[in-house]
């Protein structure tokens, strides 16, 4: 059974408003919208992962990975993107793609440093969960990501949401650069 894919254009997914709180809304992004996404990827890299990354790294990064050209192959590979948004302000993005009925992974998971602490990331990780659930109407699938070694801040939020490691993984990413990464697996199980 192939992937579901959902293709509306601004589509709001989920919106969750937990007490009295305006609500968070993941809203999916089309291929015309990607400076959007390029442009916060590159005030949360570097207002964030400077702590861990060299600058020229991070650099080298958003060039490679957040150009208009890379965005756009992205979508076309599959990759979906959402804007979180809350009372039309966009806090952050994330991108998600379906690699069999019962494989999904997370490719980028981004909120501005701002709203670090505020429980935002958990109410978008439960969004993202509901969203996988409904396409897989509530079948056994596995959700991978990967996180940096150092983002011990990250690695820690995702095993509050029962991800665990899987793997330890060099990446090679070109220019002599590498992301040392871990492989984090959720198991959703519905049984």
């Amino acid at each position: 059974m192939p992937c579901q894919r959902i293709w509306r254009k601004n589509w709001v997914l989920f919106k969750i408003k937990p007490f009295g709180i305006l609500p968070l809304e993941l809203i999916k992004i089309s291929a015309d919208e990607t400076t959007l996404i390029a442009d916060l990827a590159n005030r949360i890299w570097h207002a964030y992962y400077s702590a861990f990354i060299d600058l020229h790294q991070i650099d080298y990064m958003l060039d490679k990975f957040y150009s208009k050209e890379s965005l756009h192959k992205q979508i076309e590979d599959g990759q979906e993107f959402y804007k979180i948004s809350e009372d039309d302000v966009v806090k952050g993005f994330i991108s998600i793609s379906c690699k069999s009925p019962e494989d999904y992974f997370i490719h980028k998971f981004y909120i501005l440093s701002s709203e670090h602490g505020k429980s935002k990331g958990t109410e978008v990780m439960t969004m993202i969960k509901k969203l996988i659930n409904q396409r897989n109407n509530g079948a056994d699938t596995n959700v991978r990501l990967t996180v940096n070694r150092q983002n011990y801040k990250a690695i820690n939020f995702y095993f509050k949401n029962h991800f665990t490691i899987e793997t330890v993984e060099d990446f090679d990413i070109g220019n002599g650069y590498f992301m040392t990464d871990f492989v984090m697996l959720l198991k959703l199980r519905n049984s």
